[in-house]
């Protein structure tokens, strides 16, 4: 930890040199609050900080600010708690909240801002719309406490959740190419079942948590199969889980995964199989199955001495409906400003600007939402590639699970995804038995 947290700050040190010489250029287009900043009005001022990024995530977080800190003057302290979630309600209680904060969920942040705690950054949407497609700004777009929706957060980092792994080089082998629509993905599925494999590695077994992988895949198709606005409507409980378009989208899923040809184990496999298993079974020699939709996590679960670039790759999971473009289903980090001051909503500027996640990008694991992030600033390959597949989406939305009550996003909604795929409820049964669940 010690030798990565050098090499972190040496190259956050590099990074500070540049970011001083481009400071003059980056105020010519930035809102007055970041322009001042650069031009050292705020020198000596602190802004405190919480999230939940602790260990090493802490300090590339701590690293990734070292430029701004030294280019402004602003001191950004920094605080990282595992109980993100309760510390940050009972500070906000107790009338101590940081100045700004880091929400993993964007639903949480939504709370606090109908609640009336966190500040309206809505002045300065050009400015974000410069910085981000609109999908960003819309999902950073929440309710006030006045009851009207104003831009309560900004996104920092993200993790991409539509990608295929597959095992390249057994992949290269067998003369299989790389499907960019989704009925060249059809017809891969049946080339794989013709030559007499399985295409999909599919496991949802989670412990506790069974079920979750599921959702991620009806969100996919929700994304596919329907308007944005549906989305949207679904993620709160207005458009419920009983109707037409959620019916469809699963139905859609239902084709690959109630057909036993298509996925390793059948339903049965898909049930019983740890979802950080399942894709180790594209390893074998030949593969079990070869396909296997996961986020850019899961290379923490493939064996330790598959390479990336030669025994595995990915690629974007296509869309179906060409009315709906390139949608990308994400996680990530939405911070949000509970204090008004000129030199907090100057932090918060500067999130909005890729240039600052220079050297998390370098060292890995992070991806960057802004327009102006550049691919070359990623030495890891696969974050680059994960990074170009979401620079090229049309749309982006967040985790639907995610945003909705945890009595249901993370309760029946996990629990009656699996009792479908399980075959112990019809889809009928488990769709409304989740409306039933929804919080009055």
């Amino acid at each position: 930890m010690k030798l990565k947290s050098l090499n972190a700050c040496l190259m956050a040190s590099a990074f500070a040199a540049f970011a001083a010489v481009t400071a003059a250029a980056a105020a010519d287009n930035a809102p007055s609050e970041l322009a001042d900043a650069f031009a050292g009005k705020f020198k000596g001022a602190k802004v405190t900080a919480f999230g939940p990024f602790t260990a090493g995530d802490e300090v590339r977080f701590n690293d990734t600010v070292k430029a701004f800190e030294e280019a402004t003057g602003i001191d950004i302290q920094y605080e990282g708690s595992k109980q993100f979630e309760a510390t940050i309600a009972t500070r906000s209680d107790a009338g101590n909240p940081p100045d700004i904060a880091d929400f993993p969920q964007p639903g949480l942040l939504a709370n606090f801002a109908k609640a009336g705690k966190l500040v309206d950054l809505s002045g300065h949407k050009d400015f974000f719309l410069q910085q981000y497609i609109p999908s960003w700004v819309d999902m950073a777009t929440k309710e006030g406490k006045d009851g009207k929706p104003g831009i309560y957060g900004v996104w920092e980092r993200v993790n991409v959740k539509s990608l295929v792994w597959y095992p390249k080089k057994a992949f290269d082998d067998a003369g299989y190419k790389v499907p960019t629509t989704w009925a060249e993905l059809e017809a891969l599925q049946d080339q794989i079942v013709a030559d007499g494999d399985t295409p999909w590695c599919v496991g949802i077994e989670s412990g506790a948590a069974t079920g979750w992988p599921a959702t991620d895949w009806l969100e996919e198709f929700m994304l596919r199969t329907t308007s944005l606005e549906n989305y949207d409507a679904w993620t709160e409980g207005k458009l419920p889980f009983s109707s037409p378009e959620v019916k469809k989208a699963a139905e859609t899923l239902g084709k690959i995964w109630l057909d036993e040809k298509y996925v390793y184990g059948g339903r049965k496999g898909i049930v019983s199989t740890g979802f950080g298993d399942s894709p180790v079974n594209m390893f074998s020699d030949p593969p079990k199955c070869w396909l296997h939709k996961q986020g850019n996590f899961i290379t923490a679960f493939f064996p330790e001495k598959a390479k990336a670039g030669v025994d595995y790759s990915f690629f974007y999971l296509p869309g179906i409906d060409e009315a709906y473009g390139k949608p990308v289903l994400v996680g990530g980090d939405i911070w949000g400003a509970f204090n008004d001051r000129p030199e907090v909503r100057a932090v918060m500027q500067y999130f909005a600007k890729a240039e600052h996640l220079k050297a998390w990008l370098a060292v890995g694991g992070a991806i960057a939402p802004q327009k102006d992030a550049d691919l070359a600033w990623y030495q890891n390959e696969v974050d680059k590639g994960v990074a170009a597949i979401l620079a090229g989406a049309t749309s982006v939305r967040f985790d639907g699970s995610d945003l909705m009550p945890g009595e249901v996003g993370a309760g029946s909604f996990w629990k009656q995804m699996t009792a479908w795929v399980s075959g112990t409820a019809d889809l009928d049964t488990a769709l409304k038995d989740i409306d039933a669940s929804w919080p009055k």
